[in-house]
């Protein structure tokens, strides 16, 4: 079954077009991230998860983000909800997707 939401799939890649190497993959029904071969971003139900780290997930938490769950039986905590007002500042989005990039 071919991946949906196109449009908020080209609307997230748009607002990360200052980003380069980024590539967009079909996967669960959705998209994954990738800037060179790091996996750090979900595109599922017209969502966006970055990657989280140690460092980065009180600030999801504390905008009220969500872990991705593909389905009821899985959570992934690795990967949270992107708030919204992050997700319409292409700046500050970057500065998000290039964090949850970094290893």
């Amino acid at each position: 079954m071919p991946a949906k939401h196109t449009g908020f799939k080209d609307f997230v890649l748009d607002q990360l077009a200052d980003i380069r190497s980024i590539t967009v993959r079909a996967m669960f029904g959705g998209y994954g991230l990738y800037r060179e071969a790091t996996f750090f971003g979900i595109i599922h139900k017209d969502r966006l998860y970055f990657k989280v780290t140690e460092t980065t997930l009180s600030r999801y938490k504390e905008q009220g983000m969500k872990p991705f769950r593909p389905n009821a039986k899985q959570t992934l905590k690795s990967f949270y909800e992107v708030p919204i007002d992050v997700l319409e500042d292409a700046e500050a989005l970057a500065q998000w997707a290039t964090e949850a990039a970094e290893r």
